[in-house]
């Protein structure tokens, strides 16, 4: 792409700028005909493409939001851990648990505090029964969010499935102390009365 074809080219900021205006007007399907275009005439640009798989996904079209991400992240691997995470929780949505484990392992190789990245490897681990890994990922996405009850209700539901009620019920009268809801919720759900 040579600058007066890319993104310096007043081409290129002008539809850009359509999109963006599109977008803050609340227009998404006009702002999808805008990367749409953008894409046919600067097939390589990031921001195009991810653009385009960000609303796509918000639109319920998966298969097209994991091609676009899957292009993005094939072209410029080292994109972003937000294109990655993103990717990875379409796949998992998708029941692709192996491919979204690598997406999420990338995600947190190129940001290790994006703790949602954490949180969704800690999900596809508990699906593949590896327990061990998945309350390393979970502890990380609680040190990094110690105030959601999301990693710490699944870190408390994989001690259970590892047989250690104890550190389950240590999590539960953590809970207690700002999601007694939560607390409850898995009192019930082990058993356990703490």
């Amino acid at each position: 792409m040579s600058p007066a074809s890319g993104p310096r080219s007043w081409r290129y900021r002008w539809l850009k700028w359509q999109a963006m205006a599109w977008l803050v007007i609340g227009d998404r399907r006009r702002a999808a005909l805008v990367f749409d275009e953008m894409l046919a005439r600067f097939p390589g640009d990031p921001y195009a493409r991810m653009s385009r798989a960000h609303l796509r996904a918000q639109a319920g079209q998966k298969e097209g939001a994991l091609d676009d991400y899957a292009q993005l992240l094939e072209s410029h691997p080292r994109h972003g851990a937000a294109a990655w995470f993103n990717y990875g929780f379409l796949l998992e949505e998708s029941g692709r648990y192996d491919d979204a484990e690598h997406a999420f392992r990338r995600a947190v190789e190129l940001d290790p505090k994006l703790d949602r990245a954490w949180y969704g490897l800690g999900l596809v681990l508990i699906r593949a029964h590896r327990f061990d890994e998945a309350v390393q990922a979970l502890k990380r996405n609680t040190e990094l969010q110690p105030m959601s009850p999301y990693g710490w209700y699944q870190l408390a539901r994989v001690h259970m499935d590892r047989h250690e009620p104890e550190e389950a019920a240590k999590i539960i009268r953590h809970l207690k102390g700002f999601e007694p809801k939560v607390a409850a919720q898995l009192e019930r759900e082990t058993g356990l009365a703490v």
